[in-house]
């Protein structure tokens, strides 16, 4: 089925002339009634649909059927496949009544008979026609929302859309962002109680002041706002806890935005009504530049509790005081019941970017305990009795002076969620061993903007850079984390530095991808490998679970993207962007499908007889580059997110090079559009990329995924 859109109106212009604001409900086919929701979504649920990002409010990534079980896994096979068009592919799907949901590129939504997979509908919301440099930023959407015979999904351009679960129609739409700034929407939106809320990324990249925002799931009115840090004094604050958060800042913060946006995580506890959402790093990442380095800069860095009802704040735990290291706490957080020192607590589980476990107590947000999970340079220990770190000298790299960080800047943990087992009482954890060289030599409040190389605003002014070396090089692991005793149950090595999203299930068995195109089942009590699947791609996206025709499925998503596609050094096999397998893949018990071929052929880099070396133009053109790595990969080495261009003839020709880079030729591809390179930065990229696939060309092919 098409697109829907409203009659008369051109699909073309769907995105400038309908869905930039709210618009008129009409409502949906299907409506079941108010306790079939809550019961959906409840911890307690009993897993015939997988209607959250998590599965239910509290996250868990859990599904209790069992029909699946380390006795019958054996048989399980694939029961069908759909190939996807080129685009992200890394997300979660949902599934409700039978009927399979997901979203993969831009937001484009997906609906598909489960047991079948027969495509019912197709939704476009041609976000990238309508993000402007906010195409510039992201990764595609990670995931979407249901409610009330509703699918809930967040657009590039910031958009928050409700779709007819049934018809794939169009229900209404709100812009969630404000002209002109650097914020985009990329993480699933979470629906509770008759309302949906999202957040948005963009603090990496701009003056960015975080917010996150409800608004009503029937007709998109929007109800309250929780701003995440607080902004100019001289405009007065929103609340008492912006007042209270400004008390932790110095300097003029405001003009450089702050940050702590809230990209990913978000939990609700439907018993307190109580909302918990994980904010994000520091803008910039460097306290020296952002907050003059003084103070704890909330709520960047926490977790924060607040009213369903009317987003008030009830309470925060941070775990980064005045980060400064581009970590986070805008991981999965898990709700579970725990018997703690011989009483039942009612705790909040996570693990963010920084290397510790943590868990709280969900009602008064009192750290009960934390531990590394991984090793941790930045930090010896967690002080009970205050709830600090208790940082390492040198860790806030003091003149400048590189410090090596454990966990590197991209975290021991990234989005890709863990899952918590009732069963067994672990969480599981997707686990980087990794570390950055981090310091700020020569970058002062007055010169950091115009840093060489540096993309206008950039948040970072850091000389980050991964390390590779035989102590930290490619290394991850599934870890299995007892969160009373607050020690490692199993941890089992996963190849490269980069590991799927996990689901648990009732039936004893863990679920996770890998990147060398593997899908595995372990039993959830020693980590035991039980089944596995070679995919042909690799998988990052979490795997779900659920029932339809009375029978247990299971679905994930194939393909490469998001920050795991910035360094092949990560991912040690070759994965093209036009040739990679992008795919929904369901298994149930005795199936019998099998997965179409790929063509395996490698990339080649194409002859370049009119190449010569200019080491000044290729100089300009590093520094020019750094606009294009997030998708096209760190030394123009791609990693599946976006084309290799050393093997792209479009660099070799100059006119077609500037119809695509300046002219936007490709937007509705997902390319950005750079109007403002000149004639100079156009040839200098041009000069770069061909040196660089002159370099390649010597180079021998990594092993593609298996």
């Amino acid at each position: 089925m098409r697109n829907a859109r409203q009659p008369g109106i051109p699909l073309r212009f769907m995105v400038s002339s309908v869905v930039i604001a709210a618009v008129a409900v009409v409502a949906p086919a299907v409506v079941p009634s108010q306790p079939s929701i809550e019961a959906r979504l409840a911890d307690d649920a009993a897993g015939a649909d997988w209607a959250a990002f998590g599965r239910t409010y509290g996250e868990q990534h859990y599904s209790p059927l069992r029909e699946i079980d380390g006795d019958t896994v054996g048989r399980l096979g694939l029961a069908w496949s759909l190939d996807l068009p080129p685009g992200n592919s890394v997300t979660g799907p949902l599934a409700v009544d039978g009927v399979l949901y997901f979203a993969a590129g831009y937001s484009v939504v997906r609906a598909v008979d489960a047991a079948s997979g027969r495509l019912l509908w197709t939704f476009d919301p041609h976000a990238p026609e309508a993000a402007g440099t906010r195409l510039r930023q992201g990764w595609g959407s990670r995931g979407i929302a249901w409610w009330n015979g509703r699918i809930y999904t967040g657009t590039q351009d910031g958009r928050l859309i409700a779709i007819d679960a049934r018809t794939g129609r169009q229900l209404w739409s709100a812009m969630t962002l404000e002209a002109g700034d650097d914020r985009f929407i990329s993480g699933p939106p979470r629906v509770f109680a008759g309302k949906v809320v999202i957040g948005h990324g963009g603090a990496d990249s701009g003056a960015t002041r975080g917010y996150v925002t409800a608004y009503d799931a029937a007709s998109g009115r929007k109800l309250w706002r929780f701003w995440t840090v607080p902004g100019n004094p001289a405009n007065g604050f929103e609340n008492a806890a912006m007042a209270m958060a400004a008390r932790t800042w110095a300097g003029r913060w405001w003009t450089h935005g702050g940050g702590g946006t809230v990209w990913n995580a978000i939990t609700y506890d439907q018993a307190t009504d109580t909302l918990f959402i994980g904010t994000g790093n520091g803008a910039p990442w460097n306290r020296k530049i952002r907050s003059a380095d003084k103070g704890d800069n909330l709520f960047l860095s926490s977790i924060v509790a607040l009213d369903g009802g009317t987003g008030r704040y009830k309470w925060h735990y941070q775990v980064n005081p005045g980060e400064t290291w581009d970590y986070n706490a805008a991981m999965d957080m898990q709700l579970a019941d725990l018997m703690i020192g011989g009483r039942l607590r009612k705790v909040l589980l996570q693990a963010p970017k920084n290397g510790f476990f943590y868990v709280l107590d969900r009602i008064s947000g009192k750290l009960i305990s934390a531990a590394k999970i991984t090793r941790v340079s930045w930090a010896s220990r967690i002080d009970m009795a205050t709830g600090r770190p208790v940082e390492t000298p040198g860790a806030r790299f003091p003149g400048g002076h590189p410090f090596e960080l454990w966990p590197g800047n991209m975290g021991a943990h990234s989005w890709m969620p863990s899952a918590f087992s009732p069963r067994t009482g672990l969480v599981y954890i997707p686990v980087r061993d990794t570390a950055s060289s981090i310091g700020d030599a020569g970058i002062t409040p007055a010169n950091w903007r115009f840093r060489p190389g540096n993309q206008p605003n950039i948040a970072v002014n850091l000389g980050v850079r991964p390390i590779a070396d035989a102590a930290s090089d490619n290394r991850s692991r599934l870890l299995a984390w007892d969160p009373v005793a607050q020690r490692a149950a199993w941890s089992l090595p996963t190849p490269g530095a980069w590991n799927g999203g996990i689901m648990a299930t009732g039936g004893g068995l863990v679920f996770q991808g890998h990147v060398d195109g593997s899908f595995n089942a372990y039993r959830d009590t020693d980590g035991t490998r039980v089944w596995t699947f070679a995919a042909g791609a690799p998988i990052l996206a979490p795997p779900i679970s659920y029932r339809a025709n009375g029978r247990q499925y299971v679905t994930v998503l194939t393909g490469a993207g998001t920050a795991a596609t910035l360094n092949q050094r990560e991912i040690p096999f070759a994965i093209d962007h036009r040739t990679q397998a992008r795919r929904v893949l369901t298994f149930v018990l005795d199936g019998k499908a099998v997965l179409p071929k790929v063509d395996p052929s490698a990339r080649t880099m194409p002859d370049d007889p009119g190449f010569a070396p200019n080491v000044a133009s290729a100089g300009r053109g590093a520094a020019l580059f750094v606009h294009c790595m997030v998708c096209h990969g760190v030394g123009a080495v791609a990693v599946g997110a976006a084309p290799d261009l050393r093997a792209s003839a479009i660099p070799l020709d100059r006119d077609a090079f500037a119809q695509v880079v300046r002219g936007g030729a490709l937007v509705p591809a997902g390319m950005p559009q750079f109007a403002e390179f000149r004639d100079g930065d156009l040839a200098d990229l041009r000069q770069y990329i061909r040196t660089e696939a002159a370099a390649a060309r010597t180079m021998p092919i990594r092993p593609a995924a298996r």
